[in-house]
């Protein structure tokens, strides 16, 4: 982890019988986005996915849990959020973590460490970098996602650039995945696509 350990928040690893999300996730991937990787996406979501470029990690089950997606929406809108969270068990982990206060402890140690905020910067750079690869939107620009690079938000956001980019990139992000569990451990969030229960939450 970056700096001191987190304080006062629960870490997966010291749970009976539970493995952190970070010894079992997979590499990234960016490859196209099948009808059926967006049926499951809208599943996970509950909505009709807008922007969908790519499937930018995928969880052990198979199914998306990142998406990347175009700065520009097809109405006009810039949307900085380059990898989206899909996976709503990973999204109510990133939710439990921001309760139990770890963003509050995360923004105290980027104050206090100038080495983790630099990693932060940098984090905050290839954020950019990436996003900008695809097209520049000026209503955007310098903007990255959640709080970076002075400030800390939105959890999801940073596991999600994390699992898109692989390890050491983002480190707060890579702190988020050596605090949840393994979201995918109970099988997937959705039905797959063709079976009989195709589109709807997984029990």
């Amino acid at each position: 982890m970056s700096g001191s350990d987190p304080v006062g928040v629960p870490d997966a690893a010291g749970r009976a019988g539970a493995e952190p999300a970070a010894a079992g996730v997979p590499a990234p991937v960016r490859e196209p986005a099948t009808d059926a990787d967006l049926a499951a996406v809208a599943a996970q979501l509950g909505r009709t996915p807008r922007g969908t470029r790519a499937v930018a990690h995928r969880c052990p089950c198979g199914q998306p849990d990142v998406v990347e997606t175009t700065p520009r929406l097809a109405d006009g809108t810039p949307f900085p959020t380059l990898f989206y969270l899909t996976c709503p068990r990973a999204v109510a982990g990133c939710s439990r973590l921001e309760s139990a206060g770890l963003m509050r402890e995360m923004q105290e140690r980027l104050g206090a460490d100038p080495e983790l905020a630099e990693r932060y910067l940098a984090a905050h750079r290839d954020y950019l970098a990436r996003r900008e690869a695809i097209g520049t939107v000026p209503e955007i620009d310098g903007i990255s996602a959640g709080g970076m690079p002075g400030r800390v938000k939105c959890l999801h956001v940073h596991l999600g650039h994390a699992l898109a980019a692989g390890p050491g990139v983002n480190p707060f992000g890579d702190e988020v995945l050596e605090l949840l569990e393994q979201w995918w451990a109970a099988g997937p969030c959705v039905e797959p696509v063709g079976s009989a229960r195709s589109g709807e939450p997984a029990a």
